[in-house]
């Protein structure tokens, strides 16, 4: 009898209070570049200097974090066989590239911005590819502060004046080129094709549409 006097006492609450769903917030999503803000970008940075036009136009091309950008190696880069090394972070996949040369926009010719920075270099020993203006390595921050001015003086909105945009334009410009996904995982260095996933944005119209024009070829 005792100890059920001193037993803690069950609260009952009402159907209504138990089990409230919580609200799911809404991704938020990715900002990236339109291919003509993407060229005022590459346009400045090449008027600016022919290393920040590098540095933007090989992280654009390969998908690369600043931090990826900046710990590039001169070895990584074999202009004789037309390639690069990317060692990329956070679990992505560390591959070799070929170098991009765009024949109809020179902006977007990433064996040409490279021959043309690798002239201007001076050979400072360290070894790396991007150098900051004392020499040696270029911060990642660094990398942020000249994006940031070359945006600017481009005209983009204050949401696309950081290199994060360059990662999500490339996979958001391959996706609406309807590159396969599976060509858009390997190109961005992802190991798994969810990552890939979150750049894909299809309207029922779209879908219908694409839907539409595979039946057309089937009958």
């Amino acid at each position: 009898m005792q100890a059920a006097a001193n037993a803690i006492p069950v609260l009952r609450f009402p159907q209504s209070q138990r089990a409230i769903p919580r609200a799911r917030v809404p991704r938020p999503t990715q900002a990236y570049l339109t291919p003509s803000e993407l060229l005022a970008v590459l346009k400045i940075a090449r008027a600016r200097s022919i290393r920040d036009w590098a540095m933007i136009l090989v992280a654009y091309r390969h998908g690369l974090r600043a931090s990826e950008v900046c710990g590039l190696k001169l070895a990584d880069v074999d202009l004789r066989a037309g390639s690069i090394a990317l060692r990329r972070l956070k679990g992505s996949l560390h591959q070799t590239q070929p170098l991009y040369s765009h024949r109809g926009q020179p902006l977007l010719d990433e064996t040409a911005a490279l021959r043309a920075w690798l002239r201007d270099r001076i050979d400072d020993g360290s070894g790396f590819l991007f150098l900051s203006q004392k020499g040696g390595r270029l911060h990642r921050s660094s990398f942020f502060s000249l994006f940031c001015l070359v945006a600017t003086a481009a005209g983009l909105p204050p949401g696309k004046r950081n290199p994060h945009v360059l990662k999500h334009s490339l996979a958001s410009h391959l996706v609406a080129g309807n590159v396969n996904l599976a060509l858009v995982k390997q190109c961005l260095g992802h190991r798994s094709i969810g990552s890939t996933m979150q750049y894909v944005h299809a309207n029922d119209t779209q879908a219908a549409a694409a839907c539409s024009a595979a039946l057309m070829g089937l009958f």
